[in-house]
C-alpha cells in the first residue's frame, strides 16, 4: 500500500491548526495559531471573537503548513476535518475551508469527531493495541471509552455534570488565577501540601464521574475562609483539589482495568498534559501491569496533527463524507 498523506484541520475552539500526517503515525508538518492571549482578558473563550480569529488565520496557517512540509495540495491524498463537537462558529470556519479544498482539488473529505482526534493522538507515539481503554479528559469531556478495534468506540462511563478541565478552570477562577487556570493549578499543586479536606465525589459502582460537588466544595471553603478573615493558602488548596480530582479518575480507571481485563490504557485530551494525572496514571498502570500511552504535551491540546492521524484510520474504515457535511456543536463519539 502506498504512503498516504492526510491534511488535518482543527478549529473547534480557539486554536486554528493545520497538519500533514503520513500513514496516520508520522507528523510531517504542523502549524498552530493559538488565541490564548486574546481570550485571557475575558477569563475564557468568547465564541464570536474566536470565530473572527479563525477567519483571519485559517488561510495563513494552511499556507505555512504546506510551506513547512515542502508540499503542494496535489500531493495530499485526503482532507480530514473536525466537524464537532465544539463552538459552532469556530467549527464552521474550519469545515468550510476543508470543503473548499476538497472541492477544488478533488480530494476525499473525512469527518473526524474531536474526541476521536484526541484518542488517535496516541497513534503518533506508538501503534494502538486492542482492546484498550481510552481515558478522555478535557475542558468539555471526561469519559471512559472501550475500543476493541480501530474506530470502534464504546462509551462505558462519563461525567454527569462538569468535565474535569472545566472544573479545574472554575476552581482556578475562585482562587484568583487567570485563564487558562488548569495548568496553573497543576503547577501550584507541585508546591503545596494536602491540608484541605475535600470530598471525593461519586464513589459508586459505575464508571461515571461527577465534579460539580468538588467545585462547590472549593467555592464554599473559599467563602468560609474569607468570612473568617483567613487567607486561602493557594498552593495547599491546589494540592488538595488536584489530589481528589485525580483520584476520582484513577479510581474508576482501576475499576475498569480490573473488571474488563484491560491491558492497554491511553490518556487523551487537554488534561492529559496535567502532571499530577500523568504521574498517577503511570503509577496505577505499573502497579497493575498494564501498558500506558500518553501523548507528548504538544499533542495534548487541540491540534491538526491528531485530526489528520484520526482521519487516516477513519478513511481506512470507509468514513468519507460528501460536501453536504455540516458541523455539530454536540455529537456522540461513534
Amino acid at each position: 500500500m502506498k504512503d498516504m498523506y492526510i491534511l488535518g484541520i482543527e478549529s473547534s475552539c480557539d486554536e486554528t491548526s493545520v497538519s500533514i500526517v503520513k500513514n496516520g503515525t508520522e507528523e510531517i508538518a504542523t502549524i498552530i495559531s493559538s488565541q490564548i492571549d486574546v481570550h485571557k482578558q475575558y477569563g475564557g473563550v468568547v465564541p464570536e471573537i474566536a470565530s473572527r480569529h479563525h477567519v483571519k488565520n485559517i488561510t495563513i496557517v494552511l499556507e505555512e503548513c504546506l510551506e513547512k512540509a515542502n508540499m503542494t495540495m496535489d500531493q495530499i491524498d485526503a482532507i480530514a476535518i473536525t466537524y464537532g463537537p465544539g463552538l459552532i462558529g469556530s467549527l464552521l470556519i474550519g469545515l468550510e475551508a476543508a470543503k473548499t479544498l476538497a472541492f477544488i482539488y478533488n480530494k476525499p473529505l473525512i469527518p473526524v469527531h474531536h474526541i476521536a482526534g484526541h484518542i488517535y493522538a496516541n497513534s503518533l507515539v506508538k501503534p494502538l493495541t486492542f482492546p484498550l481503554l481510552a481515558v478522555v479528559v478535557s475542558g468539555g469531556h471526561t469519559e471512559l471509552v472501550l475500543m476493541k478495534d480501530h474506530y470502534q468506540f464504546e462509551k462505558i462511563g462519563g461525567t454527569l455534570d462538569d468535565a474535569i478541565g472545566e472544573c479545574y478552570d472554575k476552581v482556578a477562577r475562585v482562587i484568583g488565577l487567570e485563564y487558562p487556570g488548569g495548568p496553573k493549578i497543576d503547577k501550584l499543586a507541585q508546591e503545596g501540601n494536602d491540608t484541605y479536606k475535600l470530598p471525593i465525589p461519586l464513589q459508586d459502582d459505575s464508571y461515571n464521574f461527577s465534579f460539580s460537588g468538588l467545585k462547590s466544595a472549593v467555592i464554599n471553603l473559599s467563602h468560609n475562609e474569607e468570612q473568617r478573615g483567613e487567607e486561602i493558602r493557594k498552593a495547599d488548596l491546589a494540592t488538595s483539589f488536584q489530589k481528589v480530582a485525580v483520584e476520582s479518575i484513577t479510581s474508576k480507571v482501576r475499576k475498569a482495568i480490573q473488571e474488563l481485563g484491560i491491558k492497554n490504557v491511553i490518556v487523551a485530551g487537554g488534561v492529559a498534559a496535567n502532571n499530577g494525572l500523568r504521574t498517577a496514571m503511570q503509577s496505577l498502570t505499573e502497579e497493575l501491569g498494564v501498558e500506558l500511552s500518553i501523548p507528548p504535551m504538544k499533542y495534548c491540546t487541540d491540534n491538526g496533527t491528531m485530526i489528520a492521524a484520526a482521519g487516516y484510520f477513519a478513511y481506512l474504515n470507509g468514513r468519507v463524507s460528501d460536501l453536504n457535511l455540516n458541523s455539530k456543536s454536540q455529537d456522540t463519539l461513534k
